[in-house]
């Protein structure tokens, strides 16, 4: 193998060139999905997994779906030629009026648009390496803790500096909107700002609504801007209107912004890859060389996204009654991880668990911050078979009325023998 400095070669390790490979480290989440499924322990349950599961503890399609999938393998005029690059133009459209409303000042005046993506990942991914490109913003500040895969792509598209701002309080177990607001404050002009729309993950701590408008009166007075990750509209509390409610006050204020939507959680289409790079701007005129360029970036990528999901997606925001029966969908699953919470709670209550565990409650959406330790969560795992990730961070939706008496007890075993260092 030749250097590239001096042109010598290099001995190739074991006869391949490929040796040179190092082992790269285990993604935390799927390594726990990897070992429970490995456990042979009768009685384990998997509470890493960021997917919706049945009271009965499986995925969920969603009968919506599974209509519209019946109406488009029935329609012959359908083919599997290559989409638009940027995606199917009734999909962004109806999913860029999901998210900021048919009547948000930026659709009528037409200063909104959307680009399909890869699912949430994708769209953050798009729309940051079209800001450190176009915009030379490369000072990124995301909440702390926040989804790993946000500093992962800050890190790829090699940012030139990552921060984070104060926002989970483990002594209240609540936002630390204070020390949020502060770091703000000190934050750089044009600094990207990572924000959740709701749902924080892996907290499901979010801001109240006047908390929201504090948070956006900083980002517009710094000059900053605002990235919103749209991972669970509808998901969250079975009312779009109100999981959207930051990012249209945002938008309220005549703030730009970029917002990553994905369809994997309140459509339950993981596989498929859906999402929606939503794209709010101040001047109409610079739509045009927006696409041009996010064109072409998509060109070296991918090329051009799938389509089987985006169809199902567009088809069911497009249709009245498909839609209506959406809505009925996203209200059933948030309202199974709502009663759930409060099962956890009320068992964790009546066990005479220390502490105080109204977050399992105050919290939102999907995750709940437990407070849990690493060594607690050891002993989880070790006596219970009960898996969690380190930080403590469970998926409600893995809880079920069969295990909430079985977690719960485990939980408070935790508690009471497991001493956890108060630093942590």
């Amino acid at each position: 193998m030749a250097d590239a400095a001096n042109g010598e070669k290099r001995p190739r390790l074991g006869g391949s060139r490929f040796a040179v490979v190092s082992q790269a480290a285990p993604i935390p989440v799927f390594a726990l999905t990897a070992a429970f499924k490995e456990d042979k322990n009768a009685t384990k349950y998997n509470l890493g997994v960021g997917a919706y599961r049945t009271d009965d503890g499986v995925p969920w399609v969603l009968p919506v779906v599974k209509d519209i999938e019946k109406q488009m393998a029935a329609d012959e005029s359908l083919n599997h030629e290559y989409l638009p690059v940027l995606g199917i133009p009734e999909f962004t459209s109806a999913a860029t009026k999901m998210l900021l409303g048919e009547n948000s000042p930026a659709i009528l005046e037409n200063r909104a648009f959307g680009i399909q993506s890869l699912s949430g990942t994708g769209a953050v991914r798009l729309g940051c390496q079209f800001l450190i490109e176009q915009l030379k913003i490369n000072v990124a500040y995301v909440s702390d803790p926040t989804w790993t895969n946000h500093i992962n792509i800050f890190n790829k598209l090699k940012f030139s500096s990552i921060h984070k701002y104060r926002y989970w309080n483990a002594q209240t177990r609540s936002l630390d909107i204070d020390g949020m607001l502060e770091d703000l404050e000190n934050a750089p002009a044009d600094s990207l700002i990572m924000l959740h729309a709701c749902a924080h993950n892996p907290t499901g701590v979010d801001p109240t609504q006047e908390q929201w408008k504090k948070i956006a009166e900083v980002v517009k007075r710094k000059n900053l801007f605002p990235f919103f990750d749209c991972a669970y509209i509808g998901f969250a509390t079975g009312d779009i209107e109100r999981d959207s409610w930051a990012v249209n006050y945002f938008v309220s204020q005549g703030m730009e912004l970029m917002a990553a939507m994905s369809f994997a959680k309140n459509f339950g289409l993981y596989n498929e890859r859906v999402g929606n790079l939503v794209c709010v701007v101040n001047n109409t005129d610079t739509k045009v060389p927006m696409n041009s360029q996010l064109t072409r970036m998509i060109r070296t990528m991918y090329s051009s996204p799938p389509s089987h999901g985006a169809r199902i997606v567009s088809t069911a925001l497009n249709n009245p009654a498909l839609f209506a029966q959406w809505k009925d969908h996203i209200k059933t699953m948030s309202g199974r991880i709502f009663e759930m919470r409060q099962m956890l709670y009320q068992r964790l209550q009546a066990l005479g668990t220390p502490g105080k565990w109204n977050h399992v409650i105050d919290q939102i959406g999907m995750f709940s911050y437990t407070g849990l330790g690493p060594n607690q969560v050891d002993f989880l795992l070790k006596k219970y078979h009960i898996y969690a990730m380190k930080s403590g961070r469970i998926n409600m939706c893995a809880i079920t009325t069969k295990n909430v008496d079985y977690i719960a007890k485990a939980i408070h075993e935790a508690v009471t023998t497991v001493v956890e260092d108060p630093k942590l």
